[in-house]
């Protein structure tokens, strides 16, 4: 096993911003859906300064043009697609931008999850996998892990859903070559845990 990639998603405040960049953190994500209680201001977003870690902006109902005009904004080097938006669209944002969110539980089998991530592979960097159903994101839900043990997914992707030092084991347990990080490292929507960081990267730190 080796340790994977670390994104920390819904950052809303530059300290926990600094925290998760001292701490490690390879990828911050910064929700741009309005309806979300971790929303983002494009103001905000554009003045982090994240050092080596990769901003990544998230993205549910706009448009294309809208996640263009965003990302050239914001400083932006990744668009979460969150909205199961279609293969034309990620052509637009550009695929190695992409990181396209699946939902496994919502698939008949874990061969036509296989399926359908692989009839995007040409289009999208990475993929996500997370908890819920499409458009959902932040809920606390734990994925099936079991949904995931029996495919192989050949291009790069984030394990999502819940994850938090109760689970984080279990996540691990997966290989996964990203681990994708939000509601199970909080205090409240938006509001990032100071002992629940640590304790997540602290087990993360000791995968080599």
């Amino acid at each position: 096993m080796s340790r994977p990639l670390i994104k920390i998603c819904g950052m809303t405040r530059m300290e926990d911003v600094r925290l998760c960049v001292s701490l490690g953190a390879d990828l911050l994500g910064f929700i741009f859906h309005a309806a979300s209680p971790r929303r983002a201001a494009p103001d905000f977003v554009a003045s982090v300064k994240t050092g080596r870690a990769v901003k990544v902006g998230v993205f549910v109902h706009q448009s294309a043009d809208e996640v263009i005009e965003i990302m050239d904004r914001c400083g932006l080097h990744a668009a979460q697609l969150h909205g199961g938006q279609d293969m034309a669209f990620c052509e637009a944002v550009g695929p190695d931008r992409v990181i396209r969110t699946f939902w496994p539980e919502t698939y008949a089998s874990p061969e036509a999850l296989l399926r359908d991530m692989e009839n995007h592979a040409e289009v999208c960097g990475h993929f996500l996998l997370d908890a819920g159903g499409k458009g959902q994101g932040g809920t606390g839900q734990s994925i099936d892990f079991g949904i995931l043990q029996h495919i192989e997914i050949q291009t790069p992707w984030f394990l999502a859903g819940g994850i938090g030092p109760n689970n984080i084991d279990a996540a691990l347990a997966l290989n996964p070559p990203g681990l994708d990080i939000n509601s199970g490292v909080e205090s409240q929507p938006g509001i990032k845990d100071n002992s629940k960081l640590q304790a997540v990267f602290d087990r993360i730190d000791k995968v080599r």
